[in-house]
């Protein structure tokens, strides 16, 4: 639903045709992955619109190599060796081991994604579908349902729902494997109405009468706890007729008996889906979660009302939907970029990504595991735990009117940010030797115009940065690369010299020093903040 009367443009669907350069590459790249690699952008920049987004668009279903046992110098477990996937073996008495192990592969798999959406979408539908690793307690389930939304991230919304339903995470979660026809449990068929299909927008006129009859079309579910199998318990069912409100057009629910009450479900999709609520809801966090955080009026009218028709005669498949939003005119829109602040994940994994951290090679399992960890903590300091969102609701920077994206800063979340960067940049996180940490030397080689330093500032805010800084800001900048001198020569001395002798540790010293100061610096203004 629209946030207010404001017009912040008059932009809509119709396919943008504007220019194809650095910029708009790196905007794209923003929205759609985790912070942007430098050389992503030549890579798209060579591509058309069209050519990058159907890319980026392309996901692999292919599962990747799942989460393992990096956990026996703390707990020895008895079946599964170190190095090993734990993810078949249901030892409850590892669970918290096992959970830490999958917040850390999670945080790994985002760190090093592809070129493609498919991490930004498996968080988007971890937010919507949100579950909390420290509620469901088995990692196993946890696992299980990550690699469910991985499966189905650019797939069938409607199968999607019906999976999550069935998913054993989701069912205990919010009850469903406790929902019998002698205590139903109204818990899953109020989010699946509120939060996963309807919302709450005006036209969503659902009632409390029909969350209480959708959770007896959802009793008899359970869970096989040794195995993670669900199974369906026709002795649990209520197999009488349920009736729902004149907002499903009085639409009756037969009951079945036996085998055949898992009919139910279809039947309760099928009503859920034929309200034309469920596609603008979607639509709405899909702008949100790509675009901006606010939908006023005009943006509801020119892209939300026309992507859901597309959402409905699409058969609710979702990638037509996201390539009509990212090939518009309104996703390009000047006024949506650098519009919204990097989420915790966003900001924390775009730094291991832009800066090209190395880490240690996948043998070293352990002390991987444990690099990646820095991130996934960095990104809880900043108040998003992977895998745990506050509730299911998922992140209120994502609903909570009128700060939305807002709420990602305070005063906590910020100097925690500008500790992680400086951090990063000085001296990094010591794993067993080997130090995690941002190589100021490595990155600025990556500019052709790394001796000039005011061509290497413009160079550094393009690829950091979405809007411009101030003159003063940037006449600061290059005052830290010229250690206080006025002409550009003393950084283009500097690096020459360098440059000529790498080995030589004192000139090392001289360049980086002053390359530590401008990327603390710059990554400690506001503009940084911003996607």
């Amino acid at each position: 639903m629209a946030t207010n009367q404001t017009t912040r443009t008059n932009s809509g669907t119709a396919k943008y045709s504007g220019s194809w350069g650095k910029a708009e590459v790196l905007h794209l790249l923003r929205r759609v992955q985790c912070g942007v690699k430098y050389e992503d952008i030549s890579y798209f920049q060579t591509k058309t619109m069209d050519q990058a987004i159907d890319e980026i668009l392309n996901v692999s279903y292919t599962p990747p190599s799942p989460p393992i046992n990096d956990y026996n110098a703390r707990s020895l477990d008895p079946i599964i060796a170190a190095g090993a996937t734990w993810v078949n073996d249901y030892n409850g008495q590892l669970n918290n081991y096992r959970r830490s192990s999958l917040k850390k592969w999670w945080m790994g798999q985002i760190i090093n994604h592809d070129r493609t959406i498919r991490e930004k979408m498996v968080l988007f539908w971890h937010n919507h579908f949100a579950t909390e690793m420290r509620v469901i307690g088995w990692a196993n389930f946890a696992y299980t349902n990550n690699a469910l939304l991985r499966l189905n991230c650019l797939k069938n919304f409607k199968s999607l729902v019906k999976d999550i339903t069935l998913d054993p995470a989701m069912l205990v979660y919010l009850n469903g494997e406790r929902n019998t026809k002698s205590a139903p449990d109204e818990n899953y068929s109020r989010e699946l109405q509120e939060l996963f299909t309807l919302g709450k927008g005006p036209e969503s006129k659902y009632t409390e009468n029909d969350v209480q009859t959708g959770a007896k079309v959802l009793t008899g579910w359970r869970i096989n706890k040794t195995t993670g199998a669900v199974y369906f318990d026709d002795t649990r069912h209520d197999s009488t007729d349920k009736t729902f409100s004149s907002f499903y057009n009085n639409t009756t629910i037969t009951g079945q008996s036996g085998a055949n009450g898992v009919n139910e479900l279809d039947d309760l999709l099928n009503m859920i889906f034929a309200q034309t609520e469920v596609s603008k809801h979607i639509v709405r966090k899909l702008y949100r979660w790509f675009v901006y955080y606010e939908i006023d009026n005009i943006t509801e009218i020119n892209v939300i009302a026309p992507l859901a028709t597309l959402f409905r005669t699409s058969n609710f498949e979702i990638k037509p939907v996201l390539s009509a939003l990212l090939k518009s005119e309104h996703f390009f829109d000047v006024a949506n970029r650098g519009a919204l602040i990097k989420s915790p994940i966003d900001f924390t994994a775009g730094l291991v990504r832009q800066y090209d951290i190395g880490f240690q090679p996948t043998t070293n399992f352990v002390d991987l595991y444990n690099s990646w960890n820095i991130f996934y903590n960095s990104a809880t300091l900043q108040q998003q735990s992977i895998g745990d969102p506050p509730s299911v609701a998922g992140w209120s920077a994502y609903y909570q009117i009128p700060q939305f994206h807002e709420l990602w800063i305070n005063s906590d979340t910020l100097p925690n940010r500008n500790k992680i960067t400086d951090g990063l940049v000085s001296y990094g996180y010591n794993i067993n030797g080997f130090r995690v940490k941002i190589n100021s030397l490595q990155f600025a080689e990556k500019f052709t115009n790394v001796r000039d330093p005011e061509l290497l500032i413009d160079d550094l805010l393009e690829y950091l940065h979405t809007i411009p800084v101030s003159q003063d800001q940037q006449d600061y900048m290059r005052s830290i690369l010229l250690s206080g001198q006025v002409q550009n020569h003393y950084w283009t001395d500097a690096w020459d010299d360098y440059a000529n002798d790498k080995n030589n540790t004192t000139k090392q010293n001289i360049v980086s020093v002053r390359l530590i100061a401008l990327l603390k610096y710059l990554m400690n203004l506001s503009e940084f903040q911003l996607s």
